[in-house]
């Protein structure tokens, strides 16, 4: 079973229970603060991601962790049992995918905009609500700025590309000409 695939898993699993008997966003919000933790002190992501430490001893510390910061049992019982399993490792493929379980949960898509030049606010509001109408589906969306697409937009809903940009008809406008 590849990595992606166990988190995958577990991610389904702890959102299941979440779901039941806590609140899904605190859950999240806990995973990506333990996950933070470990991004931030190397030496303990070492320790608890070493096949050369013995599980017990991860399971141990790991306790500790969440004893002293205070998770909810779900939290801890999910981090101990990874440590328990040495599946530490899998712990930011898990977030990810915990938090692209959460939005289908919450009934909320990812839309990704890219424009040639910064949009005013009310512009963006609009993008944002038409997406919503279009994928009938909240929408969080983040735009950036490519001045290489020259103009239009650009937009990426999960997979799905949506390519208005000037760039792009003269990409076709030149297929076209060429096969002529």
């Amino acid at each position: 079973m590849t990595n992606r695939t166990a988190a995958a898993r577990y991610a389904r699993a702890l959102l299941d229970v979440a779901r039941r008997e806590g609140d899904p966003r605190a859950v999240e919000n806990e995973l990506a603060s333990f996950a933070a933790l470990l991004e931030g002190h190397e030496t303990l992501a070492q320790v608890l991601t070493s096949p050369a430490v013995p599980s017990a001893k991860k399971a141990d510390l790991v306790r500790e962790l969440v004893g002293r910061a205070g998770v909810s049992p779900i939290m801890a019982k999910l981090l101990v049992l990874l440590a328990e399993r040495d599946r530490m490792s899998l712990l930011p493929e898990l977030l990810d995918e915990y938090r692209r379980r959460l939005l289908d949960h919450l009934n909320v898509v990812r839309a990704e905009v890219v424009t040639a030049v910064p949009l005013p606010g009310d512009r963006v509001e609009a993008l944002e609500r038409a997406l919503a109408v279009m994928t009938g589906r909240t929408v969080s969306m983040t735009a950036r700025v490519d001045p290489a697409i020259i103009g239009g937009v650009v937009t990426r809903i999960g997979s799905v590309v949506y390519d208005g940009s000037v760039k792009r008809h003269l990409e076709k406008m030149r297929e076209t000409l060429t096969q002529a």
